[in-house]
């Protein structure tokens, strides 16, 4: 937990620096304009498709059938849990835009005033970033079509995004925080080794999706809380090995 502390410190001290800030805003409004969009145009048929997809349920299509009460509630509840699963939808899309371009123009940023002890071995690359976050998007998307059930019983689809978010973090996230600095071995073994604080991390994360304006900014915050925890793992592990520790590269001296 201290470890995720730090890690959480140490983004919001970065929030400040030059070329970060921008970063944490964009894409979230991209995929807030894009599902804000789909919503508006597909809501009816959205609502019409899933109340006919419940009154094909044994028995409780019958009770819907027989009482306007019945219908009348199942048709809120379809609604509001409809407009909830549309924030991780809105997430992930973020998320993804964040991994794919926003992170890997912030961690050069972090890495070089943070972590300029750490050599840079590049054991991935923008298309392994890329490609790893196109599978964890689509894995989590699988995620979400498996738990819609959920959806309709209170509390526990709110569950279910949070935990497939939080795993989607630590898969997306994960990989671009490293890919610079670690070599291929390390970029294998460092996420298994810290699975559970990278799921803890990430559901926590995934948490500031429901939280107003916040939300603006949580996919790219969760990002460079990432790299600061993974880059800070690699610091430690390399060290505990035996690993020589680069030291800082001096300021550029100014021409006379």
């Amino acid at each position: 937990m201290r470890n995720i502390l730090l890690a959480v410190g140490r983004a919001l001290r970065s929030l400040g620096r030059k070329g970060v800030f921008v970063h944490l805003v964009w894409p979230s409004v991209a995929a807030l304009v894009v599902w804000m969009t789909v919503a508006v145009l597909s809501w009816s048929t959205l609502v019409d498709a899933i109340v006919h997809w419940i009154q094909g349920w044994a028995f409780v299509g019958e009770w819907l059938a027989t009482t306007d009460l019945g219908a009348a509630a199942t048709l809120v509840v379809v609604k509001i849990a409809l407009a909830l699963a549309f924030l991780p939808l809105i997430y992930v899309t973020a998320a993804l835009l964040v991994a794919v371009f926003a992170l890997p123009m912030m961690l050069e940023q972090v890495a070089q005033r943070d972590y300029g002890d750490l050599e840079q071995r590049r054991g991935g690359s923008n298309l392994g970033s890329a490609w790893n976050a196109l599978v964890a998007g689509g894995l989590f998307l699988l995620g979400m079509l498996v738990s819609l059930p959920l959806w309709l019983i209170p509390g526990a689809g709110l569950v279910a995004s949070v935990v497939l978010t939080g795993w989607l973090n630590q898969r997306a996230f994960g990989y671009d925080a490293l890919m610079l600095h670690a070599d291929r071995e390390e970029l294998l073994r460092l996420p298994r080794i810290q699975k559970a604080p990278m799921l803890l991390l990430g559901g926590g994360c995934a948490l500031l999706a429901y939280v107003p304006v916040v939300n603006l900014v949580a996919p790219a915050f969760c990002g460079l809380a990432f790299v600061h925890f993974m880059l800070e793992a690699l610091r430690r592990e390399r060290a505990e090995r035996g690993v020589t520790i680069l030291e800082p590269l001096p300021a550029p001296l100014a021409r006379e």
